[in-house]
Formats: C-alpha cells, sequence, structure tokens
C-alpha cells in the first residue's frame, strides 16, 4: 500500500476517532450512558494509535514498539494497583505527564527549527501551557496525596507575583519570535517561569476546593495537547485537545457556580481563601463550645429502622474506607423496609469531580436515588435523619457564617436541618480544610466514631440479628 492511500486511511481514522471522542464525552454526561462514554473513548483512541502507527512514513517502529510496551505495562500496573479512593492523585499526575509532554514536543521541535514567526508562537505557547500544566499537576498530586499541606499559600501580593511572571513570558516570547526561533535563552528561561507560576498558582489554592483544581488541571493539559497537536501537524491532537480543553473549563465553570466561586479565582490562584462572597443562607451556631456525643450502633439503627425519609451525605472518608458496598446493602435493606432514602451530592466531595458519583455506580447504587447536594437542601427539613459518611468541609456550616474561614463562600449541604444527624467519623479531626465542624456538636447530632467499612457492617450485623 503506498503512502498517499497510508495518508488517506490515517484521516478516516482520524475522523472516526474524533467522533467517537465526541460521543464519549456526551455519554459521561449522563449516569446511565457513562459507562458506554467510556467504552466508545477507548475504541476511538484504540482506532487513533492503531492508525498514527500505520501512518509513520519514516520507519523507527523498534522504538516506537519499545516504547509503546513499556508504556502500557506502567499504566496497567499503576491501574491495577490503585485504590479507588487514590484515584484524584493518578488523574493529576497524568495530568503533569500531558503537560511534560507538550513541553517536550516544543523544545524537540525548537531544536529542529521552526519555519516562520506563527510556528514559533505555537512552541512557545505550547511549552508555556504545558510547563503550567506541568508542575501545577504535580502539586496538586502532592496536595492530594497528604504529602504537602493542603492550606494555601498566601504570598503578600501574589497576584501581583503572577502577572509579573506572565508579562514576563510574554516578553520573552517578544524575543524569541524577534530571534527568529534561534534563542535558546528567551525559550528556556520562560520554561523555568511557567514551571513557578504554575506551581505558585496551585500553591495558591486552598485544600477543600482542590477537586475544582484538578477540573481546570484537566483543562490545562487538553491545551497543551492541542498545542502539541499544531506542532506535529496532527489533526486528532489538536481536536481531542479541543474537546478536553474546553469541557474541562466548561466543569470548572459548573463547579464553580455550585460553590458560589469565581472562575477567576481558579485561573488566577488565591482560590479558597475567602476572596469570595457568601451564600445568603444561615446556619445555627449552636453546636459552638459543646463536645461532641457519641451514638452506638443500637442507637443508629433504632434512629435509621424509625425514620421515614434519610438523606446520605458521602465524602472522602467513604472513598477510603471503601464503603460505598456495604453503603449500597443498608441502602437496599432501608428501601425495603419502606424507608425513602436519598444520597446528596456535593459538587467537590472527595477529591475529584464526580468522584462520589462513580464510587456509587460501582456498588450499583440506583441513578434515580443520586442526587446534587441543591436538589436535597430545599427538602431536608422534612428529613429523619441524615448521615453524614466521612465529609465534614461539605456539611460545614462556617462556610455560610464565618468570614474567616477559608471555605467561606462555599455552598454546603445543610445537614443541620434534619430531625437528626448521623455522622460517620474515624476520629474527632478536622478535614481537608483543617476547619472544625460545629454541626457535630449539634444537640440534634450523633458521632459514629470509627472506619466507615465497619461501622456500616456493624449496623448491617445488626439488622441482621433484629
Amino acid at each position: 500500500m503506498d503512502l498517499s492511500t497510508l495518508g488517506s486511511l490515517s484521516y478516516v481514522a482520524y475522523l472516526v476517532a474524533s467522533v467517537l471522542f465526541i460521543l464519549s464525552l456526551k455519554g459521561l454526561g449522563n449516569h446511565e450512558s457513562a459507562r458506554r462514554g467510556n467504552q466508545l473513548g477507548i475504541l476511538g483512541m484504540a482506532i487513533a494509535l492503531g492508525a498514527t502507527v500505520l501512518d509513520m512514513s519514516h520507519g523507527g517502529y523498534e522504538l516506537l514498539a519499545g516504547t509503546l510496551l513499556v508504556g502500557c505495562l506502567i499504566g496497567g500496573f499503576l491501574a491495577a494497583r490503585v485504590e479507588m479512593y487514590k484515584m484524584p492523585q493518578l488523574v493529576a499526575m497524568l495530568h503533569s505527564f500531558v503537560g511534560l509532554g507538550a513541553v517536550l514536543v516544543g523544545i524537540a521541535h525548537h531544536a529542529h527549527g521552526s519555519t516562520g514567526a506563527v510556528e514559533q508562537i505555537e512552541v512557545f505557547i505550547g511549552v508555556w501551557i504545558g510547563a503550567i500544566t506541568f508542575t501545577g499537576s504535580v502539586l496538586a498530586y502532592l496536595k492530594l496525596d497528604g504529602a504537602v499541606s493542603g492550606s494555601p499559600l498566601l504570598l503578600p501580593g501574589r497576584h501581583l507575583i503572577n502577572l509579573a511572571m506572565t508579562l514576563g513570558s510574554i516578553y520573552l516570547a517578544v524575543v524569541y519570535v524577534a530571534s527568529d526561533g534561534s534563542d535558546w535563552n528567551s525559550l528556556l528561561i520562560m520554561t523555568g517561569i511557567a514551571c513557578v507560576l504554575g506551581f505558585h498558582l496551585v500553591a495558591a489554592i486552598g485544600g477543600a476546593d482542590m477537586p475544582v483544581v484538578v477540573s481546570m488541571l484537566n483543562s490545562y493539559s487538553g491545551w497543551a495537547a492541542a498545542s502539541a497537536g499544531f506542532l506535529l501537524g496532527n489533526d486528532l491532537l489538536i481536536i481531542t485537545g479541543a474537546l478536553v480543553g474546553s469541557s474541562g473549563a466548561i466543569l470548572s465553570y459548573i463547579m464553580c457556580r455550585a460553590m458560589n466561586r469565581s472562575i477567576f479565582a481558579v485561573i488566577f490562584g488565591g482560590f479558597g481563601t475567602g476572596d469570595s462572597s457568601p451564600s445568603s443562607a444561615q446556619a445555627p451556631a449552636e453546636g459552638e463550645g459543646k463536645e461532641m456525643v457519641a451514638g452506638s450502633t443500637e442507637d443508629v439503627l433504632d434512629a435509621l429502622q424509625a425514620a421515614k425519609k434519610v438523606v446520605l451525605v458521602p465524602g472522602y472518608g467513604m472513598a477510603v474506607a471503601q464503603a460505598q458496598h456495604p453503603i449500597r446493602e443498608l441502602t437496599r435493606r432501608l428501601r425495603e423496609a419502606g424507608t425513602d432514602v436519598r444520597f446528596a451530592i456535593h459538587p467537590v466531595a472527595g477529591r475529584l469531580p464526580g468522584h462520589m458519583d462513580v464510587l456509587l455506580a460501582e456498588a450499583r447504587v440506583p441513578y434515580d436515588i443520586v442526587h446534587e447536594s441543591t436538589e436535597i437542601n430545599d427538602d431536608l427539613d422534612d428529613v429523619d435523619v441524615v448521615m453524614v459518611v466521612g465529609a465534614n468541609d461539605i456539611v460545614n456550616p462556617s462556610a455560610l457564617t464565618d468570614q474567616s474561614s477559608p471555605i467561606y463562600g462555599m455552598n454546603v449541604v445543610e445537614v443541620w436541618r434534619a430531625k437528626q444527624v448521623i455522622v460517620l467519623k474515624r476520629g474527632r479531626g478536622t478535614g481537608y480544610a483543617g476547619v472544625q465542624n460545629p454541626v457535630y456538636t449539634n444537640d440534634n447530632t450523633r458521632m459514629y466514631f470509627g472506619d466507615a467499612k465497619a461501622s456500616i457492617d456493624a449496623l448491617l450485623g445488626a439488622m441482621k440479628a433484629a
């Protein structure tokens, strides 16, 4: 088969893969079709990879085969070993690889010589976005994994620092293009500045808002991939990068609106530090100055069996304990007994957009009883029991009342409005944002201490014995 025929086939394959990627994103927008969306995405990537390999006109198959083998082995090993609650860390690290890839593609393209000002600008922008994505994603990974503090790093004049680094990068871009793309120093200095900028932007963001940061970094990685596609002349990479970049930006905007935040705060850093306007809702302060009251398995079981309406609010603790499967069984038993059971999912519950939805879907919790927190809040006055499973910041009234709180202005699940609140928690410590939760000491709250999975298993055992 001649090269022209192979080229035509690759264009057709890229077109098919692009359509599959679009259908994949569409499928991921709904619980029922998410599995099919993933399958379409996998098929599209397989077609794209196969077409790219077959279209290699300059050989190098041996090197490519070795690279693919090593990459597949590493990816498969990591995917097989990673726990579900560590998926956010894995996603953040994968974003960093995309950013690093864009940097390497841009530098390699520079080394081979750029033709024209447009291509030189493409090199510069690709490296700049890639470097920001790389270091920002690495720091996000470290924050999510607990290797560094989740507290925001608020340097004096941080916005001016970011502006100075951005203007410096623009100046270096002018120098680079003026040198006809031959100035290594301007490109390398800009790469260093962009790495610092990416680190500083994420460092200034509070831990409670890391899911939005991961979403925004996902968008950055898409634009980095698109820039690499322009340099490589790969239409599919441009389309895929644009899809990921735009969908990530839209998701970030939606999450910011749900949290009463500004999207610009995500882009320019300092997000989750009290810069946003508060919600108009008011929360009680009755829990202040009191001690947490622990409840026994029998107390919790009696409350659940007497309740007609129950709402479960899952958080990162559920993911860590891998308690989604026993929670599904508890939900099934309560519903069979005639109890109205629903789930309230906060936009930033967990450490990744949709983290709780994925875990509940894995456990086969019925989709029709899983709702966004904004859909549940108005009904909480009529709910008999709210069970908070390993969540803290997303049910904290300080977000509505305490202007000094790092989560101030964030919409929360207003669990204190229910007749009784049961909190499954491993200990008496604070959440990821490091903020005490006054709900835990309210008169209508009972703490059910222990590992979430072990606690739910104990409840199920008590149910069977009753």
